[in-house]
């Protein structure tokens, strides 16, 4: 679970394979953003809200468009599930850190 930085948004992860994007003030959720094949286990904001980057235990880094609920990318590399994510202040890159025992960079849009 994490807030927007703005504290307006809550992201949250589930062992149902999604996420969902809460209103923090009316509390209901906005999106449920499907896609990953095992439990979401991490959800982590870019810094202006725009994307949302979740882990799973399906191996894979996925980057979401907050507004259209669309994922734009699937990141492939880690050979244990993903435990954590979070964006960097300037949202080019993601790092994640998985139950393979390893930490990867990763650029955002090329996916490497």
């Amino acid at each position: 679970v994490v807030f927007s930085s703005d504290g307006a948004k809550i992201a949250s992860g589930s062992r149902d394979e999604t996420i969902r994007i809460w209103d923090v003030r009316s509390g209901q959720c906005e999106n449920t953003l499907k896609g990953h094949e095992w439990d979401v286990k991490t959800v982590a904001f870019s810094s202006d809200g725009a994307k949302i980057a979740s882990g799973s235990v399906d191996q894979t880094i996925r980057i979401w468009d907050v507004r259209s609920g669309q994922c734009e990318n699937t990141l492939k590399g880690h050979e244990g599930g993903v435990n954590s994510v979070v964006s960097s202040s300037d949202g080019a890159k993601i790092a994640s850190g998985s139950s393979d025992q390893t930490i990867r960079i990763w650029d955002v849009r090329s996916g490497q």
